[in-house]
């Protein structure tokens, strides 16, 4: 059964609500946390931000977070920041790729981190989370790390011009090693290239490959290092933690990326 019918036989499990609904439902084989009017029961007023998969909670189960991690097929992190826990998707895929990869994840919803802790840890993963707003976070940390992950999500509160406040932070605090990757869901196609100029402007020591997630709004883009040089990294494959039937896979979705030009 495809997960969108999936997700239209949900049971309400939790609900929280305040300045904004987070619920979670769940049905015999999978577990999710949606943002938005839960009370309705529109589900076009929800926003489904992540999806666990009971038997395999570690499995990524929606295209954009398998496009997030695709740097994965290229180097092996040692330390990364996980800007927005949501479900935990991240989380646990990180923790069931290799044990030498530390994650630390920056989550602003006191619910969302509770309804992590409840509902989307079943391994009981040690984990390691800060309740912070994340440009707060970035201001106030400066350690190096190899990794940034950044799920930007909107709403109605937040503007363009937040979005842009955020990309701004986000390229300000990682060094020339340091490798990030964003989610951007629900962009127009204008906001989208006016975002990735203003990338192009800030971030002179990357690169940028982005892609387009089919049938879905979310647009990921990923800013390399230059001198990584990663197609060398690729086709030896000496630089990844990957299972090689994963890495093989992962190899074909790369190619549907789209680098910037310098």
């Amino acid at each position: 059964m495809q997960l969108a019918k999936h997700v239209t036989q949900g049971k309400l499990t939790y609900l929280s609500q305040g300045d904004e609904s987070i619920s979670v439902y769940e049905n015999d084989h999978y577990r999710w946390l949606t943002f938005g009017n839960a009370v309705s029961y529109n589900k076009d007023a929800q926003i489904i931000q992540s999806v666990m998969l009971k038997r395999k909670p570690w499995k990524l189960t929606l295209p954009h977070q398998t496009a997030m991690m695709l740097p994965l097929l290229f180097f092996k992190p040692d330390n990364m920041v996980e800007l927005g826990l949501g479900g935990g998707n991240i989380q646990r895929f990180i923790q069931q790729v290799s044990k030498e990869i530390t994650i630390h994840s920056i989550e602003h919803s006191t619910v969302v981190i509770d309804c992590f802790k409840q509902f989307f840890n079943p391994q009981n993963n040690q984990t390691q989370i800060t309740h912070s707003d994340s440009v707060q976070w970035l201001q106030q940390n400066t350690t190096d790390n190899d990794w940034y992950v950044c799920d930007i999500y909107q709403n109605d509160i937040q503007s363009y011009q937040n979005t842009v406040n955020q990309l701004e932070h986000l390229s300000a605090n990682i060094k020339p090693t340091s490798c990030l990757s964003i989610n951007l869901p629900d962009a127009n196609d204008t906001e989208v290239n006016l975002l990735l100029t203003i990338l192009k402007q800030l971030s002179t020591h990357h690169d940028i490959t982005y892609f387009h997630i089919p049938n879905y709004l979310n647009i990921v883009i990923h800013l390399i290092p230059k001198q990584w040089q990663i197609y060398k990294r690729i086709k030896r494959n000496n630089h990844s933690y990957l299972p090689n039937n994963t890495f093989s896979r992962w190899k074909t979705f790369w190619q549907h990326g789209k680098t910037l030009p310098d």
